[in-house]
C-alpha cells in the first residue's frame, strides 16, 4: 500500500524529472540552509474566532496537528494547515459553552524526519505553551495523516488526556526497527478513525497499533469509515460527528454516544474494527 504517496499539492508529477541538475542542487541548497534557520513551534490563533475573554472560561484546549511529510525540512504546507480548519471549527462549535478553545499547531519542519519525530516534539512543545497560557486544563492533540502519528507519540505529555488520529501515517512493519511507541497512550482516552479505501496511509498498520496500544490501554477505540479514503471526505459528516462526540466526552467528562461507549468496552477486534454508521451525527441517542 502506499502510505506516504505525495498528495496533489506537492506538485505536479514530472516537474522534478524535467529539472536540470542545477536546479535541483539549488534547491537542495535553500533547503538546507532554510533548515539552519531557527525557528520555533508555535500555538496558532484561535479556531472558531473566540476572542481573549468572551465566553466560558477554558476548560480544556484541542490541538490541532496539520499532515506534513515523511522526509521534509521545508516549511510547513500552508493548504495542510488549511485542510485542518474545517475540523477545527466544527469542534470549536461543539464544544463553546463548555469552554473549550481549539488552536492549529504550527510546525518547525514540513516532514518527519525519521528518529528526529519533529511533528511530535512540536506538539509537545506547544502544550507546555497550552500550560502557560491557560493554566492546568486538559488537553486533545486531534492530528490527521502525519499529525495523526504526532498526536499518538506526543500522548505522554502530562496536559494530555485524550488523542484523537485520523487515518495516521504509519510506518511500514520493520523488523529491524522498534515498533511504534503505544506506553505513552496509558492513562489517555484513544481514538483512532481510518477510512477502509485510504490509499495513502494504510489502515491495517493503524489497526496493529491499535491493538497492541488496547493490551496496556483499555480506553481505546477505533472505527472504520468504509468506502471512505483519506481525506474522509465522503463521511465528513459522520465523522466531525465522531470526533465533537469523542473529544466532549474525553475532556469535560459528556457521557459518549452508544457507538463510542460500546467501541471503547469491546475486546479486539471488534471495538478497534467498530464501523462509523452513516448518518451518526443526526441519529445520536443517549
Amino acid at each position: 500500500m502506499a502510505h506516504h504517496a505525495s498528495p496533489l499539492w506537492w506538485g505536479r508529477p514530472g516537474d522534478q524529472a524535467r529539472g536540470t541538475g542545477t536546479r535541483r542542487e539549488a534547491t537542495v541548497a535553500r533547503g538546507e540552509r532554510d533548515s539552519r534557520r531557527r525557528r520555533e513551534a508555535r500555538l496558532g490563533r484561535p479556531v472558531g474566532g473566540r476572542a481573549a475573554g468572551a465566553g466560558p472560561a477554558v476548560g480544556g484546549v484541542v490541538l490541532l496537528l496539520p499532515d506534513g511529510e515523511p522526509e521534509s525540512v521545508r516549511r510547513p504546507s500552508p493548504l495542510a494547515y488549511a485542510a485542518a480548519l474545517p475540523m477545527g471549527r466544527s469542534l470549536a462549535r461543539a464544544g463553546r459553552e463548555h469552554g473549550l478553545v481549539v488552536h492549529a499547531v504550527h510546525y518547525r519542519f514540513r516532514g518527519w524526519n525519521g528518529t528526529d519525530a519533529q511533528p511530535a516534539v512540536d506538539a509537545a512543545r506547544v502544550a507546555d505553551e497550552v500550560l502557560q497560557r491557560y493554566g492546568d486544563v486538559p488537553v486533545c492533540l486531534v492530528g490527521h495523516g502525519i499529525g495523526g502519528r504526532a498526536a499518538l507519540h506526543a500522548a505522554g505529555h502530562a496536559a494530555v488526556n485524550s488523542v484523537l488520529a485520523l487515518a495516521p501515517w504509519l510506518p511500514e512493519d520493520d523488523m529491524a526497527a522498534a515498533p511504534e511507541p503505544v506506553k505513552q497512550l496509558v492513562g489517555r482516552q484513544v481514538l483512532i478513525v481510518h477510512g477502509t479505501n485510504d490509499a495513502r496511509t494504510d489502515p491495517e498498520l493503524s489497526y496493529r497499533l491499535a491493538e497492541r496500544a488496547k493490551k496496556t490501554n483499555r480506553d481505546t477505540c477505533r472505527f472504520e469509515v468504509h468506502t471512505d479514503g483519506n481525506a474522509l471526505r465522503q463521511h465528513h459528516g459522520e465523522v466531525q460527528a465522531l470526533a465533537a462526540d469523542f473529544v466532549l466526552g474525553a475532556l469535560f467528562t459528556r457521557p459518549y454516544a452508544r457507538p463510542v461507549a460500546d467501541a471503547l468496552a469491546a475486546p479486539p477486534p471488534l471495538g478497534l474494527r467498530m464501523p462509523l454508521a452513516a448518518g451518526f451525527g443526526r441519529s445520536l441517542r443517549r
